[in-house]
């Protein structure tokens, strides 16, 4: 009975062991060549006139018109400031004249192309990616090479190796 004492305490003391473990391998590789794109924005003609103390006249089709401003003239989408005299209403009073013109852009005929400069005012081009020597592996060790391609492209790799033991 002594002899199988020590069996009897580690078959009834002892519990089984539980271990989860949990191996993962992942790899990734992404390469990526950008497009050419251009973005404009065309801007409008403003003309603005504010003022006090002063007597504004322009010439309309030949005839004077006094206490006017005049009007902004427009062709092919590009305005033209009206000539507008303004003359001080009362000699040795006070007065404000302020006049204000920004010219917009004139309509495109044809759409813009990426890298080249266009008629408008703001404007944005980038000319599409080469891939070149682009390139990019992955072995089954997990080793990541990746090779440089031409102007706008991206390579990106990536290899994982994830042990969980719960």
């Amino acid at each position: 009975m002594k002899r199988f004492l020590p069996l009897i305490l580690l078959t009834g003391f002892s519990s089984p062991v539980f271990a989860d473990i949990t191996h993962k391998l992942s790899s990734s590789l992404q390469l990526s060549v950008a497009a050419g794109a251009t973005q404009v924005e065309r801007i409008g003609t403003t003309y603005s006139v504010s003022g006090s103390g002063v007597d504004t006249s322009y010439t309309s089709g030949g005839s004077a018109v006094s206490d006017g401003l005049g009007s902004l003239t427009v062709s092919s989408g590009v305005g033209a400031i009206p000539t507008l005299e303004a003359t001080q209403k009362t000699a040795g009073s006070a007065f404000s004249f302020s006049q204000t013109f920004t010219q917009g852009d004139a309509l495109a005929t044809s759409a813009p192309t990426a890298g080249t400069v266009s008629n408008f005012s703001n404007q944005t081009s980038t000319a599409s990616g080469t891939a070149g020597d682009l390139a990019g592996t992955i072995t089954t060790a997990g080793a990541v090479t990746v090779t440089a391609g031409g102007a706008g492209t991206v390579a990106t790799g990536q290899f994982v190796n994830e042990l969980t033991v719960n």
